[in-house]
């Protein structure tokens, strides 16, 4: 019997050891080999195609159950007109997403980090809870109801598995990067049913940039994301934009002007979410109760009318294959835009991607309404205008001009309304960057008093501190040391600068030592005091300033050193860096990074 089992034990510790090795294998296949990465990225699709399908399975049944709709129908596009659900659905919904961040709130102290914060400063790694947690937000708050799409929550939690399995592979820092980046644009593609639109959403809005390394692992795990929903889901993302007419040179220029307003509205837009979020946070209102409040705002607009409700995939295709009255498009698009604020304003969770594209839509029916009374008789149809709309304020909400181009090759498969698009997209992201400087995520993120400005890996940046870059032994004289004893412990030739500090040890200036031996000497020198060589009494660096920031105070002052003090209180000299180290370092992690993002190493 004890035979057996140290037969079976033995055998067990085998096969142990052999799935340990074959992973560790796998590991060290992923992190130097780009086929490796390829096959993360394989992997990354399909978990991102199953995990919007997920998310977009428990919404429809959400939907269903609470609205009463049909498995054919979409909330925001039936018949729900004089239903008690309609207004009572998003208060409920608000009620119980505050309930949740009661228990967040116990639980979960630090700020959630989403795809484009998660590759600028921490070099891909994401939390798959957190993601999680941000996933069930945004079907509590699409499934009940609030003016969000699940776009949000379909890239959060694809990105989070994406992160997870690239942590558990150790990949390096800039392939934790593209991986992040696949999962997003996983989840773009399946949701849209895209799958260039999904690797251009990777490449400009998570990654940041377009690289010949990360191409084949993002547009590769994009493809199967697309394939995994087509397959498990159908065609159940496809936009239907029905029949257009023809583009001609002429069309260019109303495209052009509705890419200019649409900017000006996403601006508007823009900045009226984020009036709604001040209003609620300076309010004696606590946090929970909030988006309860906003559920019953956006309940009282649905009654109005139904089309504000949930992401507005319906509606879309509602207001896409019918004829409306300019009145009802205007006030239609008042009243997305008001509710879609409040939702978000008010804490609900989601994001303005599908309704962004909704409301541009509508802009663009609007427009080309008017535009017969301008330009006189117009080739294109209203469905290519809502196109060019969608497009246009899309971009100017979200960003990625290629991504939103893409969508729009995707819906139509016709180049010239692409290339009318292009024309439109590059205007309104002209627009906006000019004037405003910020997409809606960028937005958020300056609000909150973070420099990111694109998901440009900067990370890297802030870890490259004074701290890290300085020289701790630093040499100090008293404020009230004479000149004779300043050349006693600071011998012509010993040192470039001496550091000044008083009574107390708090830094008081810096001595640059050649200029105090080639002073002319005076007859009455002896006994005379340091303190007419003394220079930068005020400007210092800190340890935890970082190399850019450093960089710029060595301009600011025109030095080639300055002291470091533990903080601006104390003022201890902890060290001294000088500007050509902070350059000559900062210049080689830069180069590195370059070669990094090249595929170079």
């Amino acid at each position: 019997m004890l035979d057996v089992l140290k037969s079976l034990t033995l055998a067990r510790v085998k096969r142990l050891a052999l799935k340990s090795v074959t992973f560790s294998e796998w590991r060290i296949f992923a992190r130097r080999s780009e086929i490796g990465l390829l096959v993360a990225g394989i992997v990354v699709g399909l978990t991102s195609g199953l995990a919007v399908i997920a998310m977009s399975f428990i919404s429809l049944q959400l939907h269903k159950l609470i609205f009463g709709i049909s498995d054919y129908e979409r909330v925001s596009s039936a018949d729900l007109q004089g239903e008690i659900s309609v207004l009572m659905a998003p208060i409920v919904g608000g009620l119980l997403l505050g309930l949740l961040m009661m228990g967040l709130a116990l639980w979960r102290k630090k700020a959630m980090v989403d795809p484009i914060e998660a590759n600028a400063l921490h070099g891909g790694r994401m939390s798959l809870t957190d993601s999680i947690v941000v996933a069930v937000q945004n079907l509590v708050s699409n499934g009940f109801g609030a003016s969000v799409g699940l776009e949000a929550g379909y890239t959060q939690l694809a990105s989070g598995l994406a992160s997870k399995i690239g942590v558990n592979l150790k990949l390096r820092r800039n392939d934790l990067r593209t991986l992040l980046g696949c999962g997003a644009a996983g989840a773009i593609a399946a949701a849209f049913n895209a799958p260039l639109t999904g690797a251009f959403y990777a490449f400009e809005l998570i990654i940041g940039a377009y690289t010949i390394a990360s191409l084949t692992p993002v547009v590769v795990s994009a493809l199967v994301a697309n394939l995994v929903t087509r397959l498990l889901w159908g065609d159940e993302f496809t936009i239907d934009i029905g029949a257009f007419g023809d583009v001609v040179p002429g069309d260019y220029v109303p495209a052009i002007l509705l890419g200019a307003l649409s900017a000006g509205v996403a601006i508007l837009i823009m900045k009226g979410v984020s009036l709604t979020e001040e209003v609620a946070r300076k309010s004696s209102i606590p946090a929970p109760i909030r988006p309860a409040i906003g559920g019953i705002v956006v309940g009282l607009l649905a009654t109005i009318s139904p089309q504000v409700l949930s992401g507005g995939h319906g509606a879309l295709h509602l207001n896409l294959s019918h004829a409306t009255p300019i009145a009802m498009l205007v006030g239609l698009f008042l009243l997305k835009s008001i509710a879609t604020a409040v939702s978000i304003g008010s804490g609900f969770r989601g994001g303005l991607f599908f309704a962004s594209l909704f409301m541009g839509a509508l802009l663009g029916k609007v427009f080309a309404d008017l535009v017969p009374y301008v330009f006189g008789d117009t080739t294109l149809t209203p469905v290519i205008y809502a196109v060019v709309g969608m497009s246009s304020l899309a971009v100017a909400i979200i960003g990625g001009p290629l991504t939103m181009t893409f969508l729009a090759l995707e819906i139509t498969g016709d180049f010239p309304i692409t290339a009318l698009v292009l024309a439109a997209v590059i205007t309104s992201s002209l627009v906006v960057r000019t004037t405003f400087g910020y997409s809606f995520a960028t937005w958020r993120f300056h609000l909150r008093g973070e420099s990111i400005r694109s998901a440009h890996d900067v990370g890297w940046i802030r870890n490259l501190t004074v701290g890290r870059l300085m020289r701790p032994d630093v040499r100090t004289i008293n404020a009230k040391a004479t000149l004779d004893e300043l050349k006693v412990d600071f011998p012509l030739g010993s040192a470039q600068r001496a550091i000044v500090v008083d009574d107390s040890n708090r830094y008081a200036g810096v001595i640059l030592i050649p200029e105090v031996y080639a002073s002319p000497v005076e007859k009455d020198a002896a006994g005379k005091g340091i303190e007419d060589y003394i220079k930068l009494p005020n400007d210092f660096l800190q340890p935890n300033m970082n190399a850019r920031q450093a960089a710029t105070l060595f301009d600011k002052t025109e030095s080639d050193a300055l002291a470091v003090c533990n903080n601006l209180i104390e003022r201890r000299v902890v060290g001294v860096l000088t500007e050509s180290y902070t350059l000559r370092r900062y210049s080689e992690e830069l180069d590195r990074r370059r070669r990094e993002a090249s595929g170079e190493l």
